[in-house]
């Protein structure tokens, strides 16, 4: 079952962020508190949204936290995954297909014309599973970031 989080599941929210981060041998960068997570989601000027994925006993599987973006070309906005997650003993069991096809449900009902994210380069099980539901790399794109020094300096 997937359905909308709410702020009583900003806790297992933020251990899973942990978890995926852990994951992805990034855990040291995994800085956001569960405040910081419940301002985002919940508060007065929400910038995220975030969708768990429930067994039938009510265990929490996993989640998807995602942001509007929007593409000047297309003209409207799509939907930017940030986070997917299935909790290892649960995957295989449907839900991250279950979140993916309710997010790209939000996309169709509300005419955003874009569901993307980005994945590790050595996640061979996530790209696998990503190109068997249709999707493509987008292999002539770089993703740039600034953060912590460069950001500062730039910014200054």
């Amino acid at each position: 079952m997937i359905r909308i989080a709410t702020p009583a599941d900003v806790p297992e929210i933020h251990r899973m962020v942990r978890e995926l981060a852990e994951y992805e041998k990034a855990l040291d960068e995994a800085r956001a508190s569960e405040e910081q997570l419940h301002e985002a989601l919940f508060g007065e000027r929400p910038a995220a949204f975030a969708h768990m994925a429930v067994t039938a006993d009510g265990e929490v599987a996993g989640f998807a936290l995602w942001f509007l973006n929007f593409s000047t070309w297309r003209g409207v906005h799509g939907i930017y995954l940030e986070d997917l997650y299935v909790r290892p003993g649960l995957r295989g069991g449907g839900y991250g297909k279950a979140l993916l096809t309710e997010l790209a449900r939000i996309c169709v009902e509300r005419g955003y014309e874009r569901l993307e994210w980005s994945v590790l380069n050595w996640n061979t099980p996530s790209i696998n599973f990503y190109r068997s539901l249709g999707a493509k790399p987008q292999d002539e794109w770089t993703v740039y970031r600034l953060t912590d020094e460069a950001l500062t300096s730039l910014g200054s």
